[in-house]
């Protein structure tokens, strides 16, 4: 598969086979995603593989925000809780922001990540979706985050059971403009 054609390929999934993720799979595909560029190559980014009741749980008690997410979490075998380690990206080593972003940089450095997670799974098979919408505070004290961690998205993980259609994509020429 081509990086193009596994970037063509890939769709957000919100149903999956009840099979269980191997832990090998999984493990292969945070070391394919762990090549994620990030912020001066601090690697802030730490996955946290949930299964079973917890993941259960957070399906059902902490999405309330958006609940449609609680099912898809409770319908997958494996749930990631994407975290970042906090006050790392985009600081000096004396503390000062490097850019007006102050500290909202590790943001970009979660995004990439998680995509690159999410195209590595899909080249192993599996099917995901990244959620924004959950109770975090309450999944960071479930999860026994320390204060220096912050939970910044969730990806239901597990075998595709549907095959969505590509939504249609803007033209190029919506997309860029040359200066």
């Amino acid at each position: 598969m081509t990086a193009k054609e596994c970037i063509w390929g890939r769709r957000s999934i919100r149903k999956f086979k009840t099979e269980p993720i191997d832990h090998a799979l999984l493990e292969s595909v945070v070391e394919t995603a762990s090549y994620a560029p990030s912020w001066k190559h601090t690697q802030i980014v730490r996955y946290i593989a949930v299964e079973g009741e917890l993941k259960d749980k957070i399906g059902r008690e902490y999405t309330s925000t958006f609940p449609n997410n609680g099912k898809i979490i409770e319908n997958a075998p494996l749930l990631i809780a994407v975290t970042v380690i906090k006050n790392r990206c985009g600081f000096e080593r004396d503390g000062s922001f490097t850019t007006d972003r102050g500290d909202t940089w590790q943001m970009y450095d979660a995004g990439i990540a998680s995509q690159t997670f999410c195209l590595a799974a899909h080249e192993a098979g599996l099917g995901t979706v990244i959620m924004g919408i959950f109770d975090r505070p309450e999944i960071e004290q479930l999860l026994e985050l320390p204060e220096t961690q912050e939970l910044v998205a969730l990806i239901p993980v597990g075998y595709p059971d549907e095959e969505p259609v590509a939504p249609r994509r803007k033209a190029v020429s919506d997309l860029l403009t040359y200066k």
